[in-house]
């Protein structure tokens, strides 16, 4: 069993893409969360002619610059795996996903990097209000970036605008329908404040770091008054509207995606919500648990009573690979929202009373929060991925079809083992990176040391 699996060629092309993707989005989740804070920050640097707001957008656009450059080197390896790996998906499908890829690489190579270096290095050229405006820029360029992704990520989980190309692939029938297509909407209003979510929670832990070390202290309750603020309305809006509207389309138009997120083995009306337990396939029930009666009905159709199709009513060859992973990575991603959501609404109760900043337990909270949206994020991602299974495009090419026939499970391995040494190598080289910028610190302000007991 072992063995076959290692052969298996299939795996191996979908192991490859998973594990490069899944290190390649740590970067822009980052990028595209901090945008709209340093536009929050420039406008109160031009508002109040502070220079502290100045610095400290400064300072998160090296962080920022960190990241784009990972993530643009990142990134590069995976359009080729379209070529490389997925060559029959390619042909079928590039005819569509070829123009949103095509105008993701414009506004990231770009508009992005030409106004982020206009932004890091033109802070003393510039007028105030233009810097601002490159700020802006960069923000829209990320923006843009990320919706043309989704879009084609969309696309393939919900197919618009297409029709049939004399080659037996598709091509584009209808470019607004591809840009249109309400579940590229719904998923990137999602993703965005996800991103935000990572963004803000980032701020937060590197200003309550700072404030625990006792450096940067005005700058770091700069970070964490408008983290917290950030934190808390982007985790809300990954609950309701952006998750709401993204289950409902879940529900619509790929409801045996929804019985597997949820174990629902056994379609019926009042479904309830799986909070804890263990999914058992091959008994086809829970295990151990924990349920709401009647919520899943209701958070999906706004009615108590709302008949919800289980996995019964499906041919099982249409149901998701991996209904295990699949129940997981969306209880984790739910679970952590939820966590956010409360852990940021102490936070800003506290900002309000004034008491955030020498509240120390609450601090070390935030500081040792900084990995968990990461975890989300990319549990979120999983249960999109897994979710559409066993389909590369929905209803239209089942995975099986897309892969390159031609490359072998060794040359895969081969490759993917390559991957792991080079990703291995950019990552401590980020981290060695991301480290000095924190211990540097913002420019502008002296660092003092807290007082000791028999200091001076």
């Amino acid at each position: 069993m072992a063995r076959k699996i290692m052969d298996s060629a299939l795996l191996v092309h979908r192991l490859h893409f998973a594990f490069t993707v899944t290190f390649h989005y740590l970067f822009p989740q980052l990028t595209m969360g901090l945008a709209p804070l340093i536009v929050v920050l420039k406008t109160l640097a031009l508002r109040h002619n502070n220079p502290r707001y100045d610095e400290a957008a400064r300072f998160w656009a090296k962080i920022f610059g960190i990241n784009f450059v990972l993530g643009v080197v990142t990134g590069i390896p995976m359009e080729f795996q379209f070529g490389t790996n997925w060559s029959h998906f390619s042909r079928y499908a590039g005819g569509v996903i070829g123009q949103t890829l095509a105008m993701e690489g414009v506004f990231s190579f770009f508009l992005e990097s030409a106004f982020l270096g206009l932004f890091l290095y033109g802070a003393k050229r510039l007028s105030p209000r233009a810097h601002w405006w490159s700020a802006v820029a960069v923000c829209a360029g990320a923006w843009l970036s990320g919706f043309f992704i989704v879009a084609t990520d969309a696309w393939m989980q919900h197919p618009v605008g297409y029709a049939p190309s004399p080659g037996g692939g598709l091509q584009l029938a209808s470019f607004w329908e591809l840009m249109l297509n309400p579940w590229a909407w719904w998923q990137y209003a999602h993703t965005m404040s996800g991103a935000v979510v990572t963004g803000a929670f980032v701020m937060v832990s590197t200003g309550a770091f700072y404030l625990l070390w006792g450096k940067w202290t005005e700058h770091a309750k700069l970070f964490v008054k408008i983290g917290v603020i950030a934190g808390v309305i982007a985790s809300v809006v990954q609950l309701f509207p952006t998750g709401d509207g993204q289950g409902r389309m879940i529900a619509l138009h790929q409801p045996v995606t929804l019985a597997a997120m949820e174990a629902l083995f056994t379609g019926q009306p009042g479904a309830p919500l799986v909070i804890l337990g263990q999914p058992n396939v091959e008994e086809k029930k829970i295990d151990n648990p924990l349920v709401v009666p009647e919520m899943l009905s209701f958070l999906t159709y706004k009615r108590w009573h709302a008949h919800i199709d289980g996995l019964d009513a499906f041919p099982k060859d249409q149901w998701p690979d991996n209904i295990p992973l699949l129940y997981y990575s969306y209880h984790i991603m739910v679970g952590l929202g939820t966590i956010f959501i409360a852990e940021m609404l102490v936070a800003c109760l506290l900002l309000w009373n004034g008491s955030l900043y020498r509240a120390r337990w609450m601090l070390w909270i935030l500081m040792l929060s900084l990995p968990f949206p990461y975890i989300a994020n990319t549990a979120g991602w999983m249960t999109a991925e897994l979710g559409r299974q066993p389909w590369l495009v929905y209803g239209l090419m089942r995975t099986a079809d897309g892969y390159s026939k031609l490359v072998s499970a060794a040359n895969g391995w081969f490759t993917l083992l390559g991957f792991f040494g080079i990703y291995t190598l950019l990552g401590i080289l980020f981290l060695f990176m991301l480290r000095r910028t924190i211990e540097q610190g913002p420019e502008g302000e002296v660092s003092h040391p807290p007082l000791t007991a028999g200091g001076n």
